[in-house]
Formats: C-alpha cells, sequence, structure tokens
C-alpha cells in the first residue's frame, strides 16, 4: 500500500493510475451551468458589494484572504447549510483507493453532517496562482473527489470546484469520466451572478439527486 497526499498528482498521474478519462462534452456540468436559481435582489446587492472588495484588492490577498472575504461569503449567501449537510472548511479527506491511501486537506467540501463531515458530494480547492510548489489546482480536486466518490460507495456524481485568483472552474466526476466547465471570472458582473447560481443549484443537486 503506497500513501500520497492530494498535492502529488497531476491529470496525467490521475488518468494513468486510476483509470479517469476527461470529456468535453458533459450533460451534467451543462445541466448544472444552466440550472435555474433564484437570486434576490438583496442578495445582488451583497455579490456586487462582494465583488468590488475583489476588484480592488483581490491581486493583492493571499489564499486566506481571498477565502474569507470572498470565496465563502458567496457561497454562504446561497444558505448551503442545513442539518442534513453543511460546508466545511480545512478538512482532511483520506481513503484507500486501488494501492494507495489517499490523503489531503481540502479548502472545502459540502458532507453529510452539522457539526463534522461525514460523506462529501463537492469538494473545493483554491489557488492564488495556476501552479505553484503545492501542486496543481485541477488536479488536486480531482483527485479529492475520486476519494469522495470512493468514500460514498455509489455510482452518483461527485461535483467540485477548483478556484484561481478570481476564476472559477467547475468539474463533474461521473463514474471514470470528469469533465471541466469554462473559466468564470468573478470579478465580470455576469459571472458572479452565474457562479452565485450554480452554488445555489448545487444544494437542490445534493437534496434530490445525491442524498
Amino acid at each position: 500500500m503506497q500513501k500520497a497526499t492530494f498535492k502529488q498528482w497531476d491529470l496525467d498521474r490521475i488518468e494513468a493510475t486510476f483509470g479517469l478519462k476527461q470529456i468535453f462534452e458533459c450533460q451534467l456540468l451543462k445541466n448544472w451551468e444552466s440550472a435555474e436559481a433564484e437570486i434576490q435582489e438583496h442578495e445582488k446587492e451583497h455579490l456586487f458589494d462582494l465583488q468590488q472588495l475583489l476588484k480592488i484588492g483581490g491581486d493583492d490577498w493571499n489564499e486566506v484572504e481571498l477565502e474569507n472575504k470572498f470565496i465563502s461569503p458567496l457561497i454562504m449567501l446561497t444558505k448551503i447549510n442545513n442539518l442534513k449537510f453543511s460546508y466545511f472548511l480545512e478538512r482532511e479527506l483520506r481513503f484507500v483507493v486501488g494501492n494507495y491511501e489517499l490523503s489531503g486537506i481540502v479548502d472545502g467540501i459540502v458532507a453529510t453532517g452539522f457539526r463534522n463531515p461525514q460523506l462529501p458530494f463537492f469538494c473545493l480547492h483554491e489557488y492564488k496562482k495556476a501552479v505553484d510548489n503545492e501542486g496543481h489546482p485541477n488536479a488536486q480536486v480531482l483527485i479529492a473527489m475520486l476519494v469522495a466518490r470512493e468514500m460514498n460507495q455509489n455510482q452518483k456524481p461527485i461535483y467540485g470546484l477548483f478556484i484561481i485568483g478570481s476564476i472559477w472552474q467547475f468539474v463533474v466526476l461521473n463514474g471514470n469520466e470528469y469533465c471541466i466547465s469554462q473559466k468564470y471570472d468573478t470579478a465580470k458582473q455576469t459571472d458572479v451572478l452565474t457562479v452565485f447560481r450554480m452554488m445555489r443549484a448545487l444544494k437542490e443537486i445534493i437534496e434530490t439527486k445525491l442524498l
């Protein structure tokens, strides 16, 4: 049994080791991107206030500041927390997949549980830049999603997101196929509204399709 952390992987190694395949047309991702979700006027005002802070200072924020000043406030505005599942920060995932014991700290997960995460449905990783000395953001979220899939021990898809500065890209892992969305720049008004709709739609997806 080999031990490996999430930071040790890139997409090529994940695909070769675990048989995953990237696809470029995915109905689940299309459905997520086009999901209807109501945004109240007061929510729009809050989003645009957060966005203004991002535009002014975001380029100079570190990852902790980006998380606390923009990412988490946006996600929590969707009211994703309830007694069945919640959004958790900086929690460890660890599970055996094939010949590997995989482990790592995930920047954000949505999982069953209220006080502590149990079964994860959604994984988030955040980076200040595209590639640094701690790995590749797309691979790090994908390997966390693979662990989440194995922990759930069912055939249901796992949803994910990686963030590089103001850029958000969504991921769906369905079986051994994964798909990565276009880039959404949350410094743009239309994109920040789309991102918010997708995060609000995630709550309904979990409630109606994953629980």
